[in-house]
């Protein structure tokens, strides 16, 4: 009888450590488990308002954005009929992801603008060739001149310092300070009288070669509207008129 109760202790002996072995092999088994999926998480449990999941997973990258096209929309000098623009804002640019909706850009653009003089005036050289003045075309009677148009034309290097912020998936808020180092300035003017047509072309105008301006956009997907605001002044005093204070509207592509 003691046999027995002997061998019942010890198959029973047995039968717990061999249930305590099981509780430690399932114990380690799902630890990996648990910390595969914190890994693939990557996250805590708290998310950010605007983070987007399917942004980029590196912070620093170089990009190129930002095509655009407008039209002037209000100009201090009353001769001015209208004003057009057209660029790419960074050709190239260093760009930071917070990963959580919010990108940090620096980079160099290109930027070209016309300003259309209203009729029957035109631009034309003053003295000393450098200095921009206005006076109406050449003929007595204005309604004989046809195919009338005076033209001062800017091409510039821009440097865009933009700040973007995402709203929701798709839609995105961005303001940028960009600093314009105006390399190249041209009047073109054009007429026929007669029906003779007269062009003529000057440059190495006086224009201010750096100026600043503000930017704000609202785009959706790759297509947004943005508004551009140049302060300072086109020309250098007391060589030209005082263009200043320009405002655009128009639409970006890529931005």
């Amino acid at each position: 009888m003691k046999k027995i109760v002997l061998i019942f202790a010890a198959m029973l002996a047995m039968a717990q450590m061999n249930a305590a072995a099981n509780d430690n092999a399932v114990t380690a088994n799902e630890a990996p488990v648990a910390t595969v999926a914190a890994d693939d998480d990557g996250e805590s449990a708290y998310q950010h308002p605007f983070k987007d999941d399917d942004e980029s997973t590196k912070h620093w990258s170089l990009t190129s954005s930002g095509f655009y096209v407008g039209m002037g929309v209000k100009h201090n000098w009353d001769y001015i009929n209208n004003s057009f623009e057209i660029g790419i804002l960074n050709i190239a640019a260093v760009n930071y992801n917070s990963l959580h909706g919010q990108n940090i850009s620096l980079g160099v653009g290109i930027h070209h603008r016309s300003y259309s003089i209203k009729r029957p005036n035109m631009l034309v050289r003053g003295e000393n060739n450098s200095i921009v003045g206005i006076e109406q075309y050449p003929s007595v009677d204005i309604n004989e001149i046809k195919n009338r148009s005076s033209n001062l034309n800017m091409v510039a290097l821009q440097f865009p310092l933009m700040f973007s912020q995402k709203i929701v998936k798709k839609l995105d808020l961005t303001v940028a300070g960009i600093l314009n180092w105006n390399t190249h300035a041209t009047v073109d003017n054009h007429y026929e009288l007669n029906k003779v047509e007269y062009d003529t072309h000057f440059k190495n105008l006086k224009q201010n070669k750096v100026n600043f301006d503000f930017l704000g956009s609202l785009t959706w997907d790759q297509f947004g509207i943005y508004c551009r605001y140049t302060p300072g002044k086109f020309f250098k005093d007391g060589y030209g008129p005082e263009i200043k204070q320009t405002w655009t509207l128009g639409i970006t592509i890529g931005l």
